[in-house]
């Protein structure tokens, strides 16, 4: 057959078929001489038909594809060389099929054999260098099979792959517009999730290109790129560069996100979520051919993304399958993939409240989980979170339920200006987490409370509080709670304003928060009488001491009247004590810490508290019957009735001893029950 062709010459090329074609058939010969002179045969009948072989171009790269693992050391050397000539022939002609020959390439691309892979490298490496084959139009058929290459055992294989990956990346940034972003998107959210750290690596460094190259068509695929992003925020120093990379890519992800992919979408959303998912489908492939990369990312689920009526894909943000991947993260063992979490959910609210409010509902119950979390970093982004959620107009939309928070139906929490209707429930709901989990209030509580009234409103967390805990039927809960709110009040530097504002109830808005507050302070005696001290409501603060005898006196109860003669000694009641020096003006107030003296034991709260009243000047001493500068008398406020805020008082330590008295009755009787048994 070759002296044939050598003899032919240039009329070769009218008998190539019938030349090449048995040639080809020795390629699978058992006896490895036949293969090898098969290959010297072909390879003189190409050199002499040239450019009219390209037609038989499939058959004749399939069989050196099979050649290139031949087990025969003489036939790989021959098949080399007759495939260096056929490359040398693809490269000169203008009329190559690239076409019929990416089939082809597809399913060779999968190949595990080492050597079959070096060969379909180079190959590709070949077809890219040519300028007048667009490679990157075919790119998005296969990129996976790369990437696939990319994670060989050999290293030669590996540094090959990953040359002709970075051409080709260096192609797309040449010819963006040729490029299929969408197309190739799925490929690199599977492999940026590879346990190989080079396929991660590279496929995160595609992403991160694609990113600043494509804007928003990838925008689709914003929840398997988060899925692939996040957990390699919490890699340490020994994948550094894999870790900066992922925070490019995570850092241009959310600058992507922008409040107009909210707009005209909500009800989409709503449609979709009412729905469960059920209308998902996987992203196809752009281009005339179907993608095998997207055939990939079907077959194992890397990525859905919803197909909503009247929204085009290309500016579709499925808020849904990223509300999920986030929350799947929010209980991620890395402190770094937590916060990361939570910034995107703020993120999202900020940019596109509508459409996360239509899952708020899903989310809100591991934010409020996430407070227990041992970070405090992550708590403190979690409020933000929280806030975010009750303060965003979005939130108004909801309707409240006060039966399904645990309320009665009659009951009204004021839903203060400003924040949305979801504040209300936030707080029934944050209670509600206090109650079930005590460790959280006593690890957690005071901190919560505080940063909730540096990022909100003092006023607002404190009133709704107290309205709601007017309804709790667990009335020692309801007592330790207003203890934990009443010590935060008197210390904290974040309530420095509601302090003042409380101090002297000079307008209507002060004396009714000192009304709302009081009557859920009644819970503990002892802090209601820190509130009219605080309020300088001294003769009712005297008053209400003076009820404290039908009080059961406990050393919890005792201690709470320690930490308050602790607390007179701060720097917080300084006018309290400035006020001694005036008793005629003050009687009341002096009245109340004897009545707190006669409370003590003798112990060192005693001690203290005598001292104190021991440096109050007699009456005998007073030269002239005025106000001490820096001190003033009490102004009676017209606008709160004391007299029925004393029962309620009464009432409430009504219901707290009818309550005493029925756990001991059932501890008794359980006793009873025991012992008999």
């Amino acid at each position: 057959m070759a002296a044939t062709a050598i003899a032919l010459g240039k009329e070769s090329s009218l008998y190539v078929r019938e030349m090449v074609k048995p040639t080809l058939a020795c390629f699978y010969d058992q006896d490895g001489r036949v293969r090898y002179y098969a290959c010297e045969a072909l390879y003189n009948i190409v050199k002499v038909a040239r450019g009219s072989v390209l037609p038989l171009f499939n058959d004749i790269f399939d069989g050196l594809s099979k050649l290139a693992a031949d087990p025969d050391q003489n036939v790989k050397n021959g098949s080399e060389l007759l495939d260096r000539l056929v490359k040398d022939i693809v490269t000169e002609s203008s009329s190559f099929d690239l076409v019929s020959f990416m089939p082809l390439l597809r399913d060779r691309i999968y190949v595990r054999n080492a050597f079959a892979r070096q060969f379909l490298v180079s190959w590709i490496s070949t077809l890219d260098a040519v300028p007048d084959i667009e490679m990157i139009v075919f790119l998005p058929e296969i990129l996976d099979g790369l990437f696939n290459i990319l994670g060989d055992e050999n290293d030669e294989i590996r540094k090959m792959c990953e040359a002709c990956l970075g051409e080709f990346l260096q192609g797309i940034h040449k010819e963006r517009s040729k490029a299929d972003f969408a197309a190739m998107a799925n490929v690199l959210v599977m492999h940026s999730q590879s346990k190989d750290p080079l396929i991660q690596h590279t496929a995160l460094l595609w992403l991160k290109d694609f990113l600043q190259l494509s804007g928003r068509v990838i925008l689709p695929y914003a929840s398997g790129i988060i899925t692939a992003v996040l957990p390699c925020l919490a890699y340490d120093a020994s994948r550094k560069n894999t870790l900066e990379v992922a925070k490019i890519v995570n850092s241009n992800m959310i600058s992507l996100i922008a409040a107009e992919a909210d707009a005209g979408a909500q009800s989409a959303e709503q449609k979709v979520h009412s729905t469960g998912g059920k209308d998902e489908v996987k992203e196809g492939t752009k281009s005339e051919t179907e993608s095998a990369a997207t055939k990939v990312a079907t077959r194992t689920g890397v990525f859905t993304f919803s197909k909503v009526q009247g929204v085009s894909d290309d500016l579709l943000l499925d808020v849904g399958a990223v509300v999920r991947v986030l929350m799947k993260y929010l209980s991620h063992e890395a402190i770094a993939t937590r916060e990361a979490s939570l910034r995107w959910i703020y993120h999202l609210l900020q940019k596109t409240p509508e459409k996360m409010f239509c899952f708020v509902d899903d989310f809100f119950p591991l934010l409020m989980k996430t407070l227990s979390d041992p970070s405090d970093e992550v708590v403190l982004l979690d409020l933000e979170v929280l806030t975010e959620v009750s303060s965003n107009p979005a939130g108004n939309n909801i309707t409240l339920n006060y039966e399904e928070m645990g309320l009665p139906s009659q009951a009204k929490v004021t839903k203060p200006t400003g924040l949305s209707a979801y504040f209300v429930k936030f707080m029934v709901i944050l209670l509600d987490s206090f109650n079930k989990d005590k460790q959280l209030l006593e690890d957690r509580g005071s901190f919560i409370i505080r940063q909730l009234c540096l990022m909100l409103n003092a006023e607002a967390i404190y009133r709704s509080f107290s309205e709601i805990l007017l309804h709790e039927n667990d009335l020692r809960f309801a007592c330790h709670m207003v203890q934990t709110l009443n010590i935060i009040l008197l210390t904290s530097t974040e309530l420095f304003d509601l302090r003042n504002l409380l101090k002297d109830l000079k307008n209507e808005e002060s004396c009714s928060l000192f009304c709302c507050l009081y009557h859920t302070w009644c819970h503990s005696p002892v802090a209601t009488v820190s509130l009219c001290f605080l309020t300088q409501n001294y003769e009712h603060a005297s008053n209400v001491l003076l009820l404290f005898g039908d009080v059961e006196v406990t050393v919890e109860f005792l201690a709470e009247i320690d930490k308050l003669v602790q607390l007179i000694e701060s720097p917080i009641f300084t006018y309290l004590r400035l006020q001694l020096l005036d008793p005629q003006l003050n009687q009341s107030l002096i009245t109340s810490l004897y009545a707190l003296l006669m409370l003590l034991p003798q112990g060192d709260a005693f001690r203290t508290l005598r001292h104190r009243l021991e440096c109050v000047p007699s009456f005998q001493y007073q030269v002239e019957k005025k106000t001490i500068s820096g001190t003033k008398s009490k102004k009676t406020t017209k606008s709160i009735d004391f007299k029925k805020l004393l029962e309620i008082f009464r009432d409430t330590q009504e219901k707290h001893r009818m309550s005493k008295k029925t756990t001991r009755r059932k501890e008794t009787a359980r006793q009873l029950k025991i012992d008999k048994v």
